[in-house]
C-alpha cells in the first residue's frame, strides 16, 4: 500500500484519489479552502454509492476505502508522509511550478513527484524543485475510473527508477502506462486536440451536428465518445489552454482555436461542468 497525496481536489484528483483508494492506497487529498474539500469528500462518496448501486464494489469495500481518505488544507502536512505525491492543480505552468517548489521541500526526499498535466512540459515543472530526477508527467484522462489510460512523462532530467514507481503504480490500479517524452501534447494531447479542433470547425462550418459529427466517430471509427462530447466532459477552458499551449509550441494552423470554442468558453460554456458547452448538461441529482 501507498501513502498517496493528491494536491487539487476539483474533478481529476477526486478521480484518482477514488481509483486509489479503491486499489488499497492510502490517499490524502489537499486544496485550498475548507469547501473546496468538502465538495471533494462528497463527490468521492457519491462515486464510491455509485459503485456499490451498480454491483462494482461492495458496501465493506466502500467503507474500508474511505477510511483510507483524509483531507487537509495544508499541503505540507498533505504530503509530509507520502512516497507518491500527484499535482491534479489547473492547467497554468506558473501554479504547478510554486506547488511543485512546496511539495519538493515538504515531501519525503525518495518520494515519487507527479504531475497530472496534459500538456505543458514537465522539465519546466521539475525545475521547481531541487530533485527534478524524481519528477514525473502522470497524465490521467476523465473519467478516471473509467478509462484504461496514464500518460507517464519522462522529462528531461527524470530517473529511470521514477519512470518505473510511476508505471508500477498506475499499475496497482489497474491501469495501462505509455511511456512519452516530454514534448509539446505528449502523444494523446497531440493528437487528440486535433480531432477536437476538426470536429468544432466542421460545426461552425455547417457541416453536420455536433451529434452527427460525434456519431461519426462513434460507429464509423468505434470511438467509444465522439470529438465534441469528450471535449465537454473534458472541459472546453482545458481544451483551449491545451490548443494554446501547442499553438504557440508548434506553430502553424493545426492547432489553432476556432471561434467557437473561444466564444463558448468566454461566455462560461465550460462543457459538464458547468451544465453547457456543445450539449446541455443536466444536473446530476446526486
Amino acid at each position: 500500500m501507498s501513502r498517496l497525496a493528491i494536491i487539487g481536489a476539483g474533478t481529476m484528483g477526486c478521480g484518482i484519489a477514488y481509483v486509489s483508494l479503491i486499489a488499497g492506497h492510502h490517499v490524502t487529498i489537499s486544496d485550498v479552502g475548507h469547501e473546496a474539500l468538502e465538495r471533494a469528500q462528497a463527490n468521492i462518496r457519491h462515486t464510491f454509492g455509485s459503485g456499490v448501486k451498480r454491483g462494482k464494489i461492495t458496501d465493506q469495500d466502500r467503507r474500508n476505502a474511505l477510511e483510507r481518505l483524509d483531507a487537509t488544507e495544508q499541503l505540507e502536512l498533505a504530503v509530509a508522509a507520502a512516497n507518491i505525491v500527484i499535482e491534479a492543480a489547473p492547467e497554468r505552468l506558473d501554479l504547478k511550478q510554486h506547488l511543485f517548489e512546496r511539495i519538493a521541500n515538504a515531501a519525503p526526499a525518495d518520494a515519487l513527484l507527479g504531475s497530472n498535466t496534459s500538456s505543458l512540459p514537465i522539465a519546466r515543472i521539475a525545475a521547481a524543485t531541487n530533485s527534478p530526477q524524481r519528477v514525473v508527467g502522470m497524465h490521467f484522462f476523465n473519467p478516471v475510473h473509467a478509462m484504461k489510460l496514464v500518460e507517464i512523462v519522462r522529462g528531461e532530467e527524470t530517473a529511470d527508477r521514477s519512470v518505473e514507481a510511476a508505471r508500477e503504480f498506475v499499475e496497482s490500479i489497474g491501469k495501462t502506462a505509455i511511456i512519452v517524452r516530454d514534448s509539446p501534447g505528449f502523444a494523446t494531447s497531440r493528437l487528440g486536440i486535433v480531432l477536437g479542433l476538426e470536429a468544432m470547425r466542421m460545426l461552425e462550418q455547417g457541416v453536420a451536428t455536433a451529434a452527427d459529427i460525434d456519431r461519426a466517430m462513434e460507429l464509423g471509427y468505434n470511438h467509444p465518445v465522439g470529438p465534441l462530447r469528450l471535449t465537454d466532459i473534458v472541459g472546453l477552458d482545458v481544451r483551449l489552454a491545451v490548443a494554446d499551449h501547442l499553438h504557440d509550441s508548434l506553430g502553424g494552423d493545426t492547432y489553432a482555436a476556432p471561434n467557437i470554442l473561444r466564444f463558448l468558453v468566454a461566455a462560461g460554456h465550460l462543457g459538464k461542468k458547468t451544465g453547457r458547452g456543445f450539449y446541455d448538461w443536466p444536473s446530476d441529482p446526486g
